[in-house]
């Protein structure tokens, strides 16, 4: 990956209801974090032209749906991904080697003819709210998540993706598995003086930079506080004094 500044790696989560809510975070922290991702309740709400709004406020976004469908499908609608100019977008892994494939190809072709920049395809693996008690007996995996996590990034990679969605905790298994320039993307990270609220596999700015991810997503412990830049900068600084040591 290419060397960032600290606040590039941080994404702020737009887990907000209406596009004033977004704006009122995104005007403020343009210039304090790297990204925005919009996800499921923000983009079902306002629909996909949110993207290019809050592109034109000077934000890069990071599409979050997590598409997981039949493998044309998934590749027709990477294609909008890369017209949409996507900084990042999200695939689900268990999707399988020949959907991961035919998306990410399908996006870059697409980025190709357009001479846009091509979207950083993201496998999301295991989210961050399961545990591994409700990895067994609901989604019916009998195996460690992190062992899981590994199978599904291995392939995420061979399928040419950019890298994978994780928790925390997966981060130093994945980094001894894939290549030093694979993306990791983490959510699921809580500073110290926030509440954890429904996330389950959590660590802390400064921890999930030690261990080698490459990006933090960030929502609540931003997004709700009265002063998100003030926050920001927060994490920011825990993260650079974690790079630093």
């Amino acid at each position: 990956m290419i060397a960032l500044q600290m606040k590039d790696r941080l994404i702020v989560a737009l887990d907000v209801p209406t596009k004033e809510d977004a704006f009122n975070l995104v005007k403020p922290l343009q210039n304090t974090v790297g990204a925005f991702k919009v996800g499921m309740q923000l983009y079902n709400s306002e629909g996909p032209d949110i993207i290019k709004e809050i592109q034109q406020l000077g934000g890069k976004v990071f599409i979050d749906l997590k598409f997981h469908d039949i493998p044309n499908t998934v590749a027709q609608t990477s294609k909008v991904m890369a017209r949409r100019e996507a900084f990042m977008y999200t695939m689900h892994a268990s999707g399988g080697m020949k959907m991961l494939k035919m998306a990410n190809d399908a996006a870059r072709e697409e980025a190709l003819a357009l001479s846009v920049n091509k979207p950083i395809a993201l496998a999301v693996t295991v989210l961050t709210s399961i545990s591994q008690q409700v990895f067994e007996e609901e989604v019916g995996i009998n195996r460690p998540i992190a062992e899981q996590v590994v199978r599904w990034a291995r392939i995420a990679q061979s399928a040419g993706l950019e890298g994978v969605v994780c928790s925390p905790w997966e981060i130093t298994p994945i980094r001894e598995a894939c290549s030093d320039d694979f993306i990791i993307v983490t959510p699921g990270v809580r500073p110290k003086w926030a509440a954890t609220n429904d996330q389950e596999r959590i660590m802390t700015p400064g921890e999930a930079i030690k261990r080698g991810a490459s990006y933090l997503v960030v929502g609540r412990p931003i997004t709700a506080q009265s002063d998100p830049r003030e926050a920001a900068e927060k994490i920011v600084a825990e993260m650079e004094e974690a790079a630093s040591l």
